[in-house]
């Protein structure tokens, strides 16, 4: 349930400009509808104004707390609703007016009418209704602003919650995806070469304990992210051998850049099962990190047997001859790294894949993320 609105936190200066402004527009209008002095229209408009606002604002804090107390901490401690904030607002009101008035005479050395000094009732109430306008007015300014301000409040922290926890379902979608590629990968090793099998089992362990650690977190250094790499392309190299060539390439200066923790992990493991595995000789995978402007450039490219169709948005629907299960793994990939980049960055990132464009062939995957301006 969304709590009721509550004032605009704004800090207690601004808050005493901002009256002072309604005060010294509400000083000018009346002296155009009074005939009055101006200076003096302003000046008692302002005491008026100000001490209004001192007593209906603390005695709101006041009484809220108060009521909170009796509570036992379960109501709002800056809200005491309105039945009492009409309270708060009629005393005040009287208070201030009677006292600005007094302070606005000690200051010009006028003798002027007041709710506690009006010669009749006539003109008590006429003073309590010239006093309560404004302050109504001007309270219902600022709870217009609060209510506002806790709706799009609400509103960000739902939209963050939906966010995170896509992000999660994403994640966990992603670390049983690789873990069971390598694990299909191991069983057919083993049948092959129990030996190699054994230290494909070994290196999957190491890489476990290194990994699952940093998935847990929101994001990680572009060097860990790095090192996650090359801990899963050892793995990799167990069973492939020399049929497999990896080159990383990170600036030191881009080393500290923050990252999505195992956002390439999908697209190497597209290199590797759907452009190298199916070359007879292999290939070579390419990691590279660079900055491009405002922009991080990371791209990953193999050398493998390229690609054999694209959907029409650009998205790879596999390398090489695979089977139609391993289109659906190769679309899994690359669609979730895209909807991480959507999650997290909006359209200021993206992920392209096409052709890599030389002679050597193969498929170049490129992901852009913003850089914070430095």
């Amino acid at each position: 349930m969304i709590p009721p609105p509550k004032p605009a936190k704004t800090p207690m200066l601004l808050r005493a400009v901002r009256i002072v402004g309604f005060a010294v527009l509400f000083g000018i209008a009346l002296s155009v509808v009074r005939q009055q002095n101006l200076w003096y229209s302003i000046l008692y408009s302002v005491c008026i104004g100000l001490i209004c606002w001192v007593c209906i604002d603390f005695g709101r804090l006041a009484l809220a707390r108060v009521l909170a107390k009796n509570a036992g901490g379960t109501q709002d401690t800056e809200w005491p609703g309105w039945p009492w904030m009409i309270v708060v607002v009629v005393l005040g009101s009287i208070i201030g007016y009677s006292t600005g008035t007094i302070l606005g005479d000690w200051l010009t050395g006028e003798r002027s009418s007041n709710l506690l000094s009006a010669g009749s009732l006539r003109e008590s109430l006429s003073l309590l209704l010239f006093a309560l306008v404004p302050a109504i007015v001007v309270s219902y300014f600022f709870y217009s602003r609060g209510a506002l301000a806790e709706r799009e409040s609400v509103a960000e922290a739902a939209q963050r919650q939906a966010a995170e926890s896509r992000l999660k379902l994403l994640e966990a979608q992603l670390e049983p995806h690789m873990l069971f590629n390598t694990l299909a990968n191991l069983r057919v090793l083993i049948a092959l070469d129990p030996a190699r099998a054994q230290t494909m089992l070994d290196q999957l362990i190491a890489f476990l304990r290194a990994t699952l650690g940093a998935s847990r977190v929101a994001g990680h250094s572009l060097r860990a992210e790095f090192d996650r790499l090359a801990d899963y392309l050892a793995l990799v190299q167990v069973r492939m051998a020399d049929r497999l060539t990896v080159n990383f390439a990170l600036p030191e200066a881009l080393a500290d850049v923050q990252v999505p923790p195992l956002l390439l992990q999908p697209l190497v493991e597209n290199c590797v099962k759907h452009g190298l595995e199916a070359a007879i000789a292999g290939g070579r995978i390419e990691i590279a990190a660079a900055r491009e402007g405002n922009e991080l450039l990371l791209r990953v490219r193999d050398t493998g047997v390229g690609l054999v169709g694209a959907s029409p948005n650009g998205e790879s629907v596999g390398e090489g001859g695979e089977a139609s299960g391993e289109h659906a793994a190769a679309r899994f990939g690359l669609a979730q790294v895209r909807e991480r980049l959507a999650t997290l960055y909006g359209t200021r990132a993206s992920l392209s894949l096409g052709a890599a464009p030389d002679a050597e062939g193969g498929t170049l995957a490129v992901v852009r993320l913003p850089l914070a301006k430095q």
